[in-house]
Formats: C-alpha cells, sequence, structure tokens
C-alpha cells in the first residue's frame, strides 16, 4: 500500500513517521517533504508544492497512491479534497466548504454563533477607520485577527491602544497579510489559560485524541509576538475530565451537526482552540487539519494504527474505533531560526540531530530543514521539534531539553519553559 503525505513541517514529518509504523504500507510520499521525513523508513520525499493539485493528483494516480492525507491549511482551503475526489482518489481532510471553518475566522465565528458553540464576542471590519474607531471605543487588551489563513501570525492580543492601532495598521494599511487581511475579527479579550481540543471526525462520529496545550508567543513567559507553536505538551492538566467532555458534547459535535444542516459532511480532524476561563470554556479559533507543534508529542501518545482510523473516518465507521492512547506524557520543544517568526537567515549547518535522536524516548521531528552537500540546513522559521517521552511530566521536559542541548546551529532559539505552566499546575 501506497501513502501521499501533502506538507513540509513537523506536523507531516510526524504523521508519515506514525503511518510508517503500519506493515501494510510499504512505501509513504512526502510533497515536498524535509531534510527529515527524506531519512524515515519508507519514505520518499516529492519536489511537488503542497497547493499544487493537479500535479499531486497525478502523481496519486501514475503512483498507485492509496490514500492522501493532507497535513497544512493551505491545500485545505484551495479544495484539494473536492479535486481529488473528482478524480477517484481516496484522501483524508475537510472538503473546501468544512475548510472554511478555518480559513475565514469570520465564518468561524458565525458558525460557532448558529451552532452555541461559546466563545468571544466579536465585530467584522473590511477598512482601517471603522476598526480603529471601535478598537478605541471598547479598549484594551483586545484581539485583532486577520480573517484569512496566515500562517498562525494573524492573531495579535493588544494590551494596549497603541498596539491595537499598529496590528489594524499592519493589515490595512501595510497589507503584510495580502488579501488573508481585506477582513478583520476584532474580539473580545478573555483571560485564562489556553489548550488545544483535536478529534477525528467522520461527519457522524467525533473520536477525541488526547489534550495538548501549545506555546504560540515566541519568548519565555508567553511574551512576544505570535508563531505557528514555540512547543506543546500532553496531556494538558488545565484540561479536566468535564472540560474534556464539554469539548467533544458542547462544541466538537454541534460543529459538525451545524455543517450537516449546511448539507456538508465534515470529515478530518477538529481542531478547537479552548480558552479556559473563570466564566467556562470559550473557543478562540477552530482548524481543519492537526496543529503543529501538537501533532508531535500527541501522536508519541498513540498507540493505535493511524491509517485505520483514517479510513474509518473516510468511510463513515469511526464509530466501529477505539483509540488506545500511552499515558505517558510527551513534550516537544521546537528549535527556530533566529528572529522568528520575523526576518531569519536560512543556510546555516545544524549539528547534534544524531545524538539527540539516541536518547531514548526522544524523537526529533524536522520542519524547516534541508539536506544540502549531505548537511542538513535550516531553510525555514520553525526548525525541528524536539519530542520526548517519560514517566512523568518532569522527567519528559527534562529529556526534551537534553536533546534540545545536544543540537546546534548559528542564531538558534528556543523556548525554556514548555511544560512549565503544566508542572505549576501539578503541584497545586
Amino acid at each position: 500500500m501506497k501513502i501521499l503525505v501533502v506538507g513540509s513541517g513537523g506536523r507531516e514529518h510526524a504523521l508519515a513517521w506514525k503511518l510508517a509504523q503500519n506493515p501494510k504500507i510499504e512505501e509513504i510520499f512526502v510533497a515536498p517533504g524535509n531534510g527529515g521525513t527524506a531519512l524515515e523508513n519508507k519514505v520518499t520525499n516529492i519536489r511537488i508544492k503542497a497547493t499544487d493539485l493537479k500535479e499531486l493528483a497525478d502523481f496519486a494516480k501514475a503512483n498507485g497512491v492509496a490514500l492522501t492525507v493532507v497535513g497544512p491549511e493551505d491545500p485545505l482551503a484551495a479544495g484539494i479534497v473536492d479535486y481529488f475526489q473528482e478524480h477517484g482518489l481516496r484522501v483524508f481532510g475537510p472538503c473546501k466548504a468544512a475548510a472554511q471553518i478555518e480559513a475565514s475566522k469570520a465564518f468561524a465565528k458565525e458558525m460557532m454563533v448558529a451552532a452555541g458553540i461559546p466563545t468571544a464576542f466579536y465585530r467584522e471590519f473590511t477598512d482601517f477607520e471603522a476598526a480603529n474607531a471601535y478598537v478605541h471605543e471598547k479598549g484594551a487588551p483586545i484581539v485583532i485577527k486577520a480573517d484569512g489563513l496566515a500562517a498562525g501570525k494573524g492573531v495579535t492580543v493588544a494590551f494596549t491602544l497603541t498596539e491595537a492601532e499598529a496590528a489594524l495598521k499592519e493589515i490595512f494599511i501595510d497589507n503584510i497579510f495580502g488579501d488573508a487581511g481585506s477582513k478583520v475579527v476584532v474580539e473580545e479579550f478573555l483571560d485564562g489559560e489556553e489548550a488545544s481540543y483535536l478529534a477525528f471526525s467522520d461527519g457522524e462520529t467525533v473520536l477525541p485524541m488526547v489534550s495538548s496545550q501549545d506555546h504560540k508567543a515566541v519568548y519565555d513567559g508567553d511574551k512576544g509576538p505570535n508563531t505557528g507553536g514555540m512547543g506543546a505538551y500532553s496531556p494538558a492538566p488545565v484540561v479536566t475530565d468535564e472540560i474534556f467532555d464539554f469539548a467533544t458534547q458542547k462544541i466538537a459535535y454541534p460543529l459538525i451537526n451545524e455543517f450537516k444542516k449546511r448539507g456538508i459532511k465534515y470529515v478530518g480532524i477538529i481542531y478547537a482552540g479552548l480558552m479556559i476561563t473563570a466564566d467556562g470554556v470559550k473557543v478562540l479559533e477552530f482548524n481543519a487539519r492537526f496543529g503543529d507543534p501538537e501533532t508531535q508529542p500527541v501522536l508519541t501518545r498513540l498507540n493505535s494504527d493511524l491509517l485505520e482510523i483514517f479510513e474509518a473516518c473516510i468511510d463513515g465507521r469511526l464509530h466501529e474505533i477505539k483509540a488506545d492512547w500511552s499515558a505517558e506524557p510527551a513534550v516537544c520543544v521546537v528549535m527556530a531560526s533566529g528572529g522568528y517568526p520575523k526576518d531569519y537567515e536560512k543556510g546555516y549547518e545544524i549539528n547534534g540531530i544524531a545524538d539527540a535522536d539516541r536518547i531514548a524516548g526522544v524523537k526529533v521531528f524536522h520542519a524547516g530543514t534541508e539536506t544540502i552537500d549531505k548537511k542538513t540546513v535550516n531553510t525555514g522559521g520553525r526548525v525541528l521539534g524536539v519530542t520526548a517521552r517519560g514517566k512523568d511530566l518532569g522527567e519528559t521536559i527534562e529529556r526534551a531539553y537534553e536533546a534540545v542541548e545536544k543540537i546546534y546551529w548559528t542564531n538558534a532559539h528556543f523556548r525554556k519553559d514548555i511544560g512549565a505552566k503544566a508542572l505549576r499546575r501539578l503541584k497545586k
């Protein structure tokens, strides 16, 4: 059996690594892949862009690909699932209409209101003056979101009116997000602790994954601008059993049922960014795919076969599946290029990855890497996801950072407090 994984990040490396554990799978193609996917057993990188739908479909047909798994949001929003299905190809992910839950924050908010899903109060704007006037009327703190896809960087939590106005100017006047910033969602600020809820869906049944927590800010203590994610751990102690069940019954199921009312079957991954406040759980955002870097620690804990779950989703028999998860926690520390999420330099040789991988319970997932002249170099903002599993959270964090310390390249940057919030909560 041959599988195609679409994407090039740490999430796609983790997906390929997990799928390769199935003995029925003889070959996995990753398009375009990265320096780490190329080193995995059974895996071959294919130089096709994740958004080149025709070339991907042609490749899948020509090479007898039995299933395509779509990792990133851009091809989903472009309609890769619809395109593949129209060409008789089996594919895992939500259709273009369903992927709007991530592609448009305004659409997501409208869906939440219609489905009765708890979320922050918001307003939509298409010009700077009106948005700025509203922000000054409401005051800070306040949240500014570019409506479209912005690689996880389109959200600003503004703690002052100056920060809010600057964010609006970047989107509307400087046009840093292009068409993704043609509309802006301005939300009330929610005070609490964030967590990630991920689940599989076949359009009728929801199968939750284990809880996790991402760290979006670039610096320790959740300071600095938002990134695509600087690290994650699973489970997240802030997500109690009660909160977990609430997310399934009052968020995930209402979402797929609202889609059903609109004639849309939601097949794929549901990702809900949760804010756990003193007034209860509210949804910050929805994504239509696996989170990155949450996928790395979450899949590290999955004992069940991932292919079986994907196929059950596509075939509408997810109710038959019971996923088995390890009780051991997992932690992923993202190592990034210095300067990320703004300008950074590429092409530095990375040393020590093999030494880190030799530590028991550690797996280094690649994201922004490439092999050039037999050397691994950094080619992106987020470069590696150093992931560890251990007996308890404290030991797992130590193991992850032991591995991080073995890896070096010029201007490498990483947060030193991944998992610290969880440890504090466990000690209470």
